[in-house]
């Protein structure tokens, strides 16, 4: 039985079963020889996939980032979207993702003290969001031909890594019915991150603090 248990297991299994013991047990499970146990699969089988429940954390983040990234593919509109489009869907898909698992994503998140930006758990889809926003503004600058005209990628993708904090926070305090101040959220911060070098750029920063002073002290 446990080798045949063995053969049919997988990264995705192993993610699964760990989230289902959070949220069963309202615990992080206390160590990979009990987990693995009460799964009646061997020790060295977990290992196979991760090397620590850290790892496995980590890529669960990283599974929502991939998913993300999966569901915006498969719009035919994607590839003819401009960059500010892009993000705005990058963020709006991967905070749908994150609401399906709501609860898991509470629990773990609040049962850490340390600040966000500190988290193991978030180190893995940091690069991923880091890369991905390099990506289009390393896109937007082929098409400029003026130095000064281009933005910075690491100054832009570090921007893009801070929003992705904030916007997390903001969902996670959200009450509001279908998750909607986020979805505000989400397109004034990226309207502001895109506008920021324009000559408008400061009523788009005034527009989007009044938005958020509104949403924490109104």
């Amino acid at each position: 039985m446990a080798s045949a248990t063995a053969n049919k297991l997988s990264e995705d299994k192993l993610i699964a079963w760990f989230m289902d013991t959070v949220l069963e047990q309202e615990k992080l499970p206390k160590s990979i020889y009990k987990f693995c146990k009460d799964r009646k699969i061997k020790e060295e089988d977990f290992y196979k996939f991760f090397g620590s429940f850290e790892g496995l954390q980590q890529s669960i983040w990283e599974k929502f980032f991939a998913n993300t990234l999966a569901l915006m593919e498969k719009n035919e509109k994607y590839g003819a979207m401009t960059n500010e489009e892009k993000m705005l869907t990058f963020f709006f898909t991967f905070f749908e993702n994150l609401t399906l698992n709501r609860s898991y994503v509470l629990f773990v998140l609040k049962h850490h003290s340390n600040s966000l930006d500190n988290m193991t758990q978030l180190k893995g889809v940091r690069k991923n969001i880091k890369a991905f926003a390099t990506g289009l503004i390393d896109d937007g600058n082929s098409e400029k031909s003026l130095k000064v005209l281009k933005q910075s990628p690491q100054l832009f993708s570090e921007g893009a890594w801070i929003q992705f904090l904030f916007l997390l926070k903001f969902w996670m305090d959200d009450s509001s019915a279908d998750f909607e101040k986020t979805d505000i959220a989400i397109e004034k911060s990226v309207t502001t991150i895109f506008k920021v070098f324009d000559n408008n750029s400061l009523e788009k920063i005034l527009d989007f603090g009044k938005f958020l002073y509104k949403e924490n002290f109104a």
